[in-house]
């Protein structure tokens, strides 16, 4: 049997759970300023270990590099200078925002005398079990913190290097506070054991967050009694509505698709109407060919341009993550709305129109997690909505949907106040 610390995965496991536990409860009555001080002292330790977080993503980027893992894979693994930077400013962001932590959401005074409050508090212990990208660790880490939560982590065995020198930064600022170091704590090993006996400590974990492919969401979903904040995958659509302005509609196409391939707001499907095929869509293929992008599409697509594959079936169905996209044509807006609720996975789809009630309509009817008009599917971030950050995209409808953040990483109690009241 693995061991690990001295200990096998199981006892390692439970022992993480109990201390996390613990730590919750101190968490649930530390100050908003001593939260804050943890987390702009994490953000200094980010940057002052800079180098020794750059070598050890060096190690997981060269061990990827020998799998021969793809370069969509490869860039969601990398930590330069400007992402490291981003990671430190991400949580001084978090730190500014106002702690949620007992607000007052309602009061209710009853006839017979009693004073009901219901105040909002941190759901305990989180869990989060994440793929490739290192920088989920700070993010979690400061959300976390902020709104009373303990944490538990898993992170790829891809970025193990990279999240493990990561977490040794985080301690630091946890140090400084002088705050539990099991506020925090990500399992030290690669082992996917690990991941089943997570999966099965519902004594000691409240809600788990799974970040990642959607086989890994499948598994997740499939084998945890733990309530889930799925993010589901991030099958983006970018409809161009008959209405839609031709230079406006090719430069959102090109933000949405090809800002950043591999996050789950890129844009995968891209719908067009008929009417507007002839006149809008060659510009819009040509520029994203020039920019390296793959495309494929359907028959009046493959039509249009030599350099267009046929797109299958799945195609449509498909998050790549990669400089991909295919690309549909469609009779009108119902043929959009009904494509999209027939192939989407309900995270973010956007239309590109000047005709307002056309995206009315598709705002109203399109219920997906996020739905924009006239802007880039690559705006679906919780650090865009100003939320400092984000635990993912939740797809689903109960408790958190949308950008996981502070706030959603809350829930509340009710405190009844009496002077003696009895029920009749």
């Amino acid at each position: 049997m693995n061991t690990i610390q001295g200990k096998n995965i199981h006892e390692l496991m439970i022992s993480i759970g109990k201390d996390a536990r613990d730590a919750a409860r101190v968490l649930a009555i530390t100050t908003a300023e001593i939260k804050n001080k943890a987390i702009l002292a994490i953000a200094k330790a980010i940057r002052r270990n800079q180098a020794m977080i750059q070598n050890a993503n060096e190690k997981d980027l060269a061990q990827a590099k020998q799998k021969g893992l793809s370069a969509a894979f490869m860039d969601r693994l990398l930590l330069d200078n400007n992402r490291i930077e981003a990671m430190a400013k991400g949580l001084e962001a978090i730190a500014e925002l106002n702690d949620p932590i007992g607000t007052t959401l309602a009061t209710i005074k009853r006839p017979n005398g009693l004073k009901i409050i219901r105040v909002r508090i941190p759901i305990g212990v989180i869990g989060v079990i994440y793929e490739s990208r290192p920088n989920v660790t700070t993010d979690a880490a400061g959300l976390c913190l902020k709104s009373g939560n303990a944490v538990i982590l898993r992170g790829g065995s891809e970025s193990f290097h990279s999240s493990s020198a990561i977490m040794a930064a985080i301690h630091e600022g946890l140090h400084t506070a002088t705050l539990p170091k099991a506020a925090i704590q990500m399992i030290p090993t690669s082992d996917r054991t690990a991941v089943s006996e997570m999966l099965s400590m519902d004594k000691y974990i409240d809600v788990l967050i799974p970040r990642g492919s959607q086989q890994l969401i499948e598994y997740i979903s499939a084998n945890t009694r733990i309530p889930l904040f799925k993010h589901a995958a991030g099958l983006c659509h970018t409809y161009i509505h008959e209405a839609a302005d031709l230079d406006m509609a090719k430069n959102l196409v090109h933000n949405a698709k090809m800002r950043r391939t591999g996050i789950c707001g890129a844009t995968e499907i891209l719908l067009i109407d008929q009417a507007i095929v002839s006149s809008h869509l060659p510009t819009i293929i040509e520029d994203l060919h020039n920019a390296g992008c793959e495309i494929r599409g359907d028959e009046p697509v493959v039509k249009l341009d030599s350099r267009v594959k046929l797109a299958s079936e799945q195609d449509y169905k498909t998050e790549f993550l990669d400089a991909i996209i295919a690309i549909k044509v469609i009779n009108d807006l119902a043929s959009a709305i009904e494509h999209i609720v027939s192939h989407g996975s309900h995270h973010t789809e956007a239309i590109i129109t000047e005709d307002k009630a056309a995206a009315e309509r598709f705002l109203k009817e399109i219920d997906s997690a996020i739905v924009m008009h006239n802007a880039s599917t690559q705006f679906a971030d919780g650090g865009e909505f100003g939320m400092g950050a984000e635990m993912g995209i939740a797809t689903g409808k109960l408790h958190a949907r949308g950008p996981v953040g502070v706030e959603q990483l809350t829930t509340f109690k009710y405190l009844v106040y009496g002077n003696g009241q009895v029920r009749p």
